[in-house]
């Protein structure tokens, strides 16, 4: 296996890893980004205000986007699978 084809199984691994996490993160994103300015506007300044909405609404999204992120991976581990008598050689 030469080196241009690890790092091309690193290069596919590695965007998989973000496409599959994006949307888990953007959630977060806009969830924790909306409590901090629902804190500033109120004034309430509760470090664990935050953590339920978060983990509800990442818990939420998984239910939704749990099967694309799963159809994706068994995806990329069958390409990989189907491949495997080309990397040992």
């Amino acid at each position: 296996m030469s080196t241009g084809i690890v790092i091309d199984i690193a290069r596919e691994a590695l965007w998989l890893i973000i496409k599959c996490s994006a949307p888990l993160l953007i959630v977060s994103l806009v969830v924790g980004l909306t409590i901090s300015i629902f804190q500033t506007i109120t004034s309430i300044q509760e470090q664990t205000l935050t953590f339920v909405p978060k983990i509800l609404s990442i818990f939420i999204t998984l239910i939704i986007a749990g099967g694309w992120i799963m159809d994706n991976i068994i995806t990329f581990m069958n390409h990989l699978f189907e491949n495997f008598s080309t990397y040992v050689r």
